[in-house]
């Protein structure tokens, strides 16, 4: 029974989070793809989740929700499928906890 207690003890309670990802580009050429990988599922760092344009060649933006117990999570942009901040840390997003959606506005190859 203590053993019991103790696996359900530590087990954290999962929870949707969306999270709306705004790209700022307008500093590259010859954009095909705009992308976001990650750390935490459903992202991958195979793999881009394509961001679609907001205005073509300058802003893109996706929507991600993670089903998660994190209040963190890693991410890097892609354009071209090509890494942002090579030989950088990840972006850390925080979830924002006291709302359903969280807002990241960044700006690719730059950390603010």
């Amino acid at each position: 029974m203590l053993c019991s207690l103790v696996l359900t003890g530590c087990v954290q309670k999962t929870k949707t989070q969306k999270v709306v990802y705004t790209l700022n580009v307008s500093g590259v050429k010859n954009i095909e793809t705009v992308g976001v990988r990650g750390a935490d599922s459903p992202l991958s760092w195979e793999t881009d989740w394509v961001m679609k344009p907001i205005v073509k060649d300058s802003l893109y933006q996706a929507e991600v929700t993670y089903i998660t117990g994190y209040k963190v999570t890693e991410v890097k942009f892609t354009v071209n499928g090509n890494f942002e901040l090579q030989n950088q840390e990840n972006r850390k997003i925080r979830f924002d906890e006291k709302h359903t959606v969280t807002e990241v506005q960044a700006v690719f190859n730059q950390m603010q």
